[in-house]
């Protein structure tokens, strides 16, 4: 807490702030780095040989098997958080679930789930993207940004 907060706070409400801080389980973050980075590009190598085998076995390029190779990862989040499997390994792996694609899968898939009793258009198509909505608008803006960009250093370039 700043000392900016902490003047606003009376005696009594200072001394439990401190009593708490005091109380609270040290995290193990270096731990939690590991697992995430481990569990992360697990998901990462998971995905290249699946672009492997489509690269391999059904006469993709390299620039064609991208498509197929998300939408495997994609369909393997869903039904890993259909059948429940998926929120325990991001309760063990914290972030190393939510950064790679199928953890977008999994934002979207679980509030589906979580709100199938309300219908199929109110319930699961409205609520499907609240959490994954702020990804999409966000990701969106950052592209045409960086398009923006790229565009304008052609132009100062080229002239």
């Amino acid at each position: 807490m700043s000392d900016l907060q902490k003047k606003k706070l009376s005696p009594t409400q200072q001394e439990y702030q401190s009593f708490a801080k005091d109380r609270e389980p040290r995290r193990p973050v270096l731990r939690n780095c590991a697992v995430a980075f481990l569990v992360g590009g697990s998901i990462c190598i998971l995905g290249q040989g699946i672009q492997d085998l489509f690269l391999w076995n059904f006469d993709f390029t390299e620039k064609t098997a991208g498509n197929p190779t998300v939408a495997v990862l994609i369909f393997i989040a869903v039904v890993l958080t259909a059948t429940g499997v998926y929120d325990h390994i991001g309760q063990w792996a914290g972030a190393g679930t939510a950064v790679p694609v199928t953890g977008f899968a999994n934002a979207v898939a679980s509030a589906a789930i979580e709100h199938r009793t309300e219908g199929y258009v109110l319930g699961v198509g409205g609520n499907m993207f609240k959490l994954a909505g702020s990804v999409i608008i966000f990701g969106v803006f950052a592209a045409f940004i960086v398009a923006l960009l790229s565009t304008l250093l052609t132009m100062l370039g080229g002239a």
